[in-house]
């Protein structure tokens, strides 16, 4: 059986991610490529982790082919995540995971929608919201939230939500109703109102924003399309991160496996999987520095993450499973990045890395500090270690 050490799994991801200055991607759709999607729930980690995988990249080579070119997407898809894809693979990532969450989500507000009296049946109320949606994008082309609020009396409700929490009040049900399209694949976030660190969406029919609705292909089949990809990207792994990442079934998950023919290794005495053609030694790759943003697809990309994030898991994830920003060297967290009060980007290490390693994690801090040109980015989820730089009150 063949064993892959982690050594060997640094090595690949530095290459299949594009983390190693050796290995840049040749673009912003190459770098997506590398690890399949780029998570979007903060926006600026879309930014960001294209920076950290191209080299000299502009933030108008992000906002091409999201909004000009649109060969790029953003879509609601596994674990109810915000991703941007090549167009390309919507439909695989609709089919194979997106319709799961469509339903999830569908069955939740229909819930809501009854428990505060807003509709004897929910599910009913849920369909009649979301052709009124439909029905006011066709005639708006694009449309916000409080738009789409504006454009029929069934968008304009609220529910209240959390009133005991500082945090509580009215919750609109216009953005729940686009979550559901959304994941259903017929809505698609279009273009940005805000910078490219602000999320204030437009909303256009998927027919309207990419010229037509791509046909969707049996969802066994797209779910081994998008395991062979994964693996591709981020295996060796186990059959609990596949499971984890994917946000599926294990029954799912086995099967999926099985059609791609994936073959079993040994993974530091654990069982892992790999496809069957991906067998051959990655050869050694120099060390390299790299600052990722928070949820950037190298830290969020197993379940298992001992092997690059040794015993930093407490300082880096929070509670809920979200990582904040890192900072890497050879394939290893080491600590992370945060701006000072001027605006420069420094790394706070959280062991000894050596003469070697401080003075490439410095140089890409200044790099960093360079191409934000004075910008704040505001962590959307910060991790514990940058709570813990928090001023008490």
């Amino acid at each position: 059986m063949r064993t892959f050490d982690g050594t060997e799994r640094r090595a690949r991801l530095a290459v299949r991610h594009h983390l190693s200055p050796a290995h840049r991607a040749t673009g912003v759709l190459d770098a997506t490529d590398g690890v399949v999607c780029l998570h979007a729930t903060d926006p600026a980690t879309v930014y960001l982790s294209a920076w950290a995988r191209v080299e000299g990249l502009q933030r108008d080579e992000v906002d091409r082919p999201l909004y000009t070119d649109r060969t790029l997407v953003k879509h609601l898809a596994m674990r109810r995540t915000l991703f941007v894809l090549r167009r390309e693979l919507l439909p695989v990532v609709q089919a194979a995971a997106s319709r799961r969450v469509a339903d999830q989500e569908e069955r939740r507000l229909a819930k809501d929608v009854e428990r505060h009296g807003l509709a004897a049946d929910g599910a009913r109320w849920v369909k009649e919201a979301q052709a009124a949606a439909l029905a006011a994008l066709a005639e708006m082309g694009e449309a916000t939230s409080a738009q789409l609020r504006k454009a029929d009396p069934i968008l304009d409700v609220t529910i209240p939500y959390a009133l005991d929490k500082s945090y509580g009040g009215d919750m609109a049900l216009a953005p729940r109703v686009l979550t559901t399209l959304s994941a259903g694949g017929r809505v698609l976030r279009a273009s940005n109102q805000g910078g490219w660190a602000v999320s204030r969406p437009t909303w256009a029919r998927t027919a309207d924003w990419l010229g037509q609705d791509p046909p969707v292909p049996p969802e066994r089949e797209a779910r081994a399309e998008l395991v062979r990809r994964w693996l591709r990207a981020f295996g060796p792994a186990t059959v609990e991160d596949l499971k984890w990442w994917l946000g599926s079934t294990m029954t799912a998950v086995r099967a999926a496996l099985a059609d791609v023919g994936a073959v079993e290794v040994d993974i530091d005495g654990r069982p892992g999987v790999v496809l069957p053609d991906d067998l051959d030694p990655v050869g050694p790759v120099a060390p390299y520095a790299a600052l990722l943003p928070g949820l950037d697809p190298s830290t969020m990309g197993w379940f298992e993450r001992e092997w690059y994030l040794g015993p930093h898991r407490p300082q880096v994830f929070d509670s809920n499973g979200n990582a904040g920003a890192t900072a890497w060297w050879d394939g290893r967290v080491v600590g992370d990045w945060h701006q000072t009060d001027s605006g420069d980007v420094a790394v706070h290490r959280l062991e000894d890395v050596g003469a070697e390693a401080t003075a490439a994690l410095d140089a890409e801090a200044a790099r960093l500090t360079a191409w934000l040109g004075g910008a704040r980015i505001a962590a959307r989820f910060p991790s514990p270690l940058a709570k813990s730089r928090r001023p008490s009150r």
